[in-house]
């Protein structure tokens, strides 16, 4: 296949598995895109640089998902030519848009997109929301703030009656200098902001910041590690997914839903920390290991505690599935075709509940996952009703994940030394969040310090999607509709 050429070309990236890199020409960076989308393949993520010490010069680099692997492109852009437009990818990638107007305003980078927004920059004189015309058509707007103690986000709703004909997001109201951030802290400290990216992901972002740091490195970390990451991994993911549930069940109007799911988590949380020091595994991943581990009589408590969790999850299946309420307002609303989740380039669970067979922890796995490999939870229906089922058949397989690796938990040290990379080295992490695919890219710099660390949330990718899944729906299926997704705000708000 065509791409295959742009494979073969690259060069090794230390970091993830299979991660290869190349420099391109302006004609390669439109080529080497049309060629990933012709073969079926992901946009990961798209960022830009701009050199501390020759500032006028810039370069954008996309990371693709192929079968092969991960594929970066980098275009490098001169002093001469450093205020041209680079080629925009929208027109291959939907879901580029917001990342190529974000690097706009992060990095004054700007591509040929024609959609010249600002993404995380909010000027005084508002935004231009597309606006739908017609008679009866009327707007309604939902948010910045919100009543709960989630992240600002505007909904702009176009409807008739209840008909929702049209929506648009607008989020960044918290433009948090994360990326700037970065290039602050020392490379060793680096993990502790990447798990702050997105606080219900603090795992995923952590381990693939040290991913990228090892590799760089050259860093040898103890299995014993490996293996309490992915652990973590687990729980992290169990988590979450038992707390939507019970908000997902709260939302179609069934209490009991919160309330059991809102206990089993509450003793999830517990155990966890009996097991490994904190409710939230913030920090619990560093530099060369982790910072926690687990003793055998609080591995057998939490193995207990799996099963038990396990079983109650069951019999709650069998409820939802039974309720008529349920099954009224889960199925066919906010339906996501597998047609169109291939061409938004939809990832994660919403992906796999919308017929795309993709889970990093199987098609790139880490150690110990290909120790380990997970069964793939793929769904084709794509509304409500199948990403609870994909939640469901994730819970039970991270039960049986995390009693698989309590069970063969290596012996030895959780932890060793990482030396500091060569300044100008590059490495990149990608791990299977419970939301999607993580990924962080990191340049290191002189003397131990981070010149440029760019971190990616699957919610890029996937928040354009509600856009379309919302459509033909009515006004009140919209916090269903968007808590089945459950998307980080934070994560699109650098």
């Amino acid at each position: 296949m065509p791409v295959d050429k742009w494979w073969i070309r690259a060069r090794e990236v230390p970091g993830a598995p299979r991660v290869h890199g190349l420099a391109v020409t302006r004609e390669e960076w439109t080529q080497a895109a049309a060629d990933v989308a012709a073969a079926g393949g992901r946009l990961v993520s798209l960022w830009a640089t701009r050199s501390a010490d020759a500032p006028s010069s810039a370069a954008v680099h996309a990371a693709y998902w192929i079968e092969a692997g991960l594929l970066l492109t980098e275009l490098v852009m001169t002093p001469a030519d450093a205020e041209a437009r680079y080629p925009g990818l929208e027109a291959l990638f939907p879901c580029v848009s917001r990342m190529q107007r974000a690097a706009s305003d992060l990095w004054e980078v700007r591509s040929t997109d024609p959609d010249e927004r600002p993404w995380l920059h909010h000027p005084r004189e508002g935004y231009d929301f597309l606006r739908v015309q017609g008679e009866g058509v009327h707007e309604i707007g939902v948010g910045p703030v919100h009543a709960g103690t989630i992240e600002p986000g505007h909904f702009r709703f176009s409807v008739v009656g209840e008909k929702v004909l049209r929506l648009e997001e607008r989020f960044g109201y918290v433009h948090k200098g994360i990326e700037k951030r970065f290039t602050e802290l020392a490379i060793w400290e680096g993990h502790r902001l990447a798990a702050r990216v997105s606080g219900d992901s603090a795992v995923a972002f952590s381990w693939a910041y040290c991913q990228a740091l090892e590799g760089m490195a050259g860093c040898l970390v103890p299995r014993r590690a490996i293996w309490v990451r992915a652990l973590c991994l687990e729980l992290e993911r169990l988590a979450n997914h038992l707390g939507d549930l019970g908000a997902l069940g709260n939302d179609a109007g069934f209490a009991f839903a919160l309330t059991q799911f809102s206990r089993i988590k509450e003793e999830l949380l517990r155990e966890t920390e009996h097991a490994l020091g904190q409710r939230y595994l913030l920090d619990a991943i560093v530099p060369g290991g982790t910072r926690v581990d687990v003793s055998p009589h609080a591995g057998r408590a939490l193995s207990a505690r799996i099963a038990s969790i396990s079983r109650e999850v069951t019999t709650l299946r069998t409820i939802f599935d039974d309720h008529s309420g349920l099954r009224d307002r889960f199925t066919g609303t906010g339906v996501l075709s597998p047609t169109l989740a291939a061409k938004l380039g939809v990832v994660g669970l919403a992906a796999r509940a919308s017929g795309q067979r993709l889970d990093a922890r199987v098609d790139l796995p880490c150690k110990p996952y290909d120790e380990l490999p997970p069964v793939k939870v793929v769904r084709t229906e794509g509304d409500v009703a199948a990403r609870v089922a994909v939640r469901f058949e994730e819970v039970e397989e991270s039960c049986r994940l995390v009693q698989s690796i309590l069970a063969a938990l290596p012996s030895g040290m959780h932890l060793t030394e990482v030396r500091a990379p060569e300044s100008g080295a590059f490495g990149v992490g990608f791990i299977e969040g419970w939301r999607g695919p993580v990924l962080v890219a990191l340049e290191a710099g002189p003397g131990g310090s981070i010149r440029r660390c760019h971190p990616h949330d699957p919610s890029w990718q996937n928040w354009p999607a509600i856009e379309h899944a919302i459509l033909g729906n009515i006004v009140p299926d919209f916090p269903l509709i968007n808590k089945s997704f459950n998307l980080s705000y934070s994560g699109v708000d650098l």
